[in-house]
């Protein structure tokens, strides 16, 4: 699924996961922020780069397969050249072209840079949990502080990405999204559980980026 959050997550449907990482929170220390992008890179330099080995590589069998002059050949490159920059100008096709594995770590790399950037390590517990889904890579990430990665690992949390994930695909992104708060709330609450004297540090509010 690709566009903009804002056309797939109503204003009403953001204050209703607001309210449901309230309650995920209210029984643990940790601190939730649900993070939804658009697209996590651009990748205009891949596209480019592939550009240029396939305007390289095209001469190679029209000059051992056809009779084309130079200049016929020269002109197929430019228009194949031409054809792929354009085509390249189209964000959905553009990040379909990327490979799989290319756009994941992308959406890790700005997960990451969003945990730090967002300000989740600021707690006074290290305790921030960032849920993040890209739209166009189709990939969600839990980035954790050092307070819960010291007692919940990574790999904990990778069933409710997967899930998560597919509620994506089939288009029921709030509901995954619900889905996914309450699970990583239950998560937390059993080895963070909340405290006599535990204020809400990080604002509930999904953050969107466009």
């Amino acid at each position: 699924m690709t566009g903009r959050v804002t056309d797939v997550l109503t204003p009403e449907a953001r204050m209703r996961l607001a309210r449901a990482v309230a309650r995920a929170e209210a029984g643990t220390s940790g601190e939730i922020v649900v993070m939804v992008s658009a697209q996590a890179g651009a990748y205009r330099s891949t596209m480019l780069l592939a550009t240029l080995v396939a305007a390289l590589i095209l001469p190679w069998p029209l000059l051992a397969w056809t009779a084309w002059s130079a200049t016929a050949i020269l002109l197929a490159q430019a228009g194949l050249v031409a054809a792929l920059l354009l085509a390249s100008q189209q964000a959905r096709l553009r990040t379909a072209l990327v490979p799989r594995g290319l756009r994941r770590a992308r959406a890790r790399e700005a997960a990451q840079r969003a945990f730090w950037s967002r300000g989740l390590s600021l707690t006074r517990s290290r305790t921030g949990v960032l849920l993040y889904l890209s739209l166009a890579e189709r990939h969600a990430e839990i980035v954790t502080d050092l307070g819960v990665l010291g007692r919940i690992p990574p790999e904990a949390w990778d069933e409710i990405l997967a899930d998560l994930v597919r509620s994506l695909g089939r288009g029921a992104i709030e509901a995954g999204l619900t889905a996914a708060v309450e699970r990583v709330g239950a998560r937390l609450a059993e080895h963070l559980p909340a405290g006599a004297d535990d204020p809400d540090e990080l604002p509930n509010r999904v953050i969107v980026v466009d």
